[in-house]
């Protein structure tokens, strides 16, 4: 990563993805939605599931599934989703290694900062509320309910760079999804891709503008 600090006069504020970059819940949602689209009939492991759905709103899985079944999924597949996985994620789900430190750092530079998700506002109250982040960042978190059309396009960054009172080019975001590295790259903003579950390649072939493996590394830049 070249040399940058975060509170420099090129920048001014972070935008967080929510899962997989705040909190460490992909591989938990992806094995719930793998169950259940093996129990409607499309066969999915939990690596089948990251590798097609990461990073998408439930809509556009829902039209992934129908793609794929040929037919539209049961009626009750999302909100069987909904129940299934905010019992799992209450029970398994963690702050990202490293992200604490990384929100306090911020917090003590004085560096605004909010978060951008796909994920629907109940999905980021119980991650959040359960890894203990909800508190601290409530009023910045924002879904993609929010705007008329979710990641990939840029308009959710764009929306909550606006409420945070953030300059689109000025503005840095932490993406740990293609979808959401695109998105964001749309939006003019620059790109740090978090290579947990996606290879670094495939985030800067999607637009980032560096990669990082471990979120710790983010505290030199703040």
């Amino acid at each position: 990563m070249s040399v940058f600090r975060f509170n420099d006069a090129d920048y001014d504020g972070v935008i967080f993805d929510c899962d997989g970059v705040l909190v460490d819940s992909e591989r938990i949602t992806s094995r719930v939605w793998a169950g259940l689209l093996t129990g409607v009939g499309l066969p999915t492991t939990t690596e089948d599931s990251l590798a097609t759905y990461l990073g998408n709103s439930m809509q556009r899985c829902i039209e992934i599934v129908t793609e794929k079944l040929g037919r539209t999924p049961p009626d009750d597949l999302l909100p069987s989703f909904f129940a299934a996985v905010k019992v799992a994620l209450e029970q398994e789900v963690t702050p990202v290694t490293g992200v604490v430190e990384v929100l306090d750092a911020l917090d003590a530079a004085g560096i605004p900062h909010g978060v951008a998700s796909n994920g629907e506002y109940e999905k980021m109250r119980t991650t959040l509320g359960t890894t203990g982040l909800l508190e601290r960042l409530d009023g910045r978190y924002y879904s993609a309910v929010d705007v008329a059309r979710p990641k990939p396009a840029p308009d959710l960054f764009l929306h909550v760079a606006k409420q945070l009172g953030l300059t689109p080019a000025r503005t840095i975001v932490i993406e740990d999804s293609p979808l959401g590295v695109l998105g964001a790259h749309t939006a003019g903003m620059t790109v740090i891709g978090y290579a947990e579950l996606v290879s670094p390649e495939r985030l800067m072939a999607a637009g980032a503008d560096h990669t990082i493996h471990d979120m710790r590394e983010l505290l030199a830049f703040i």
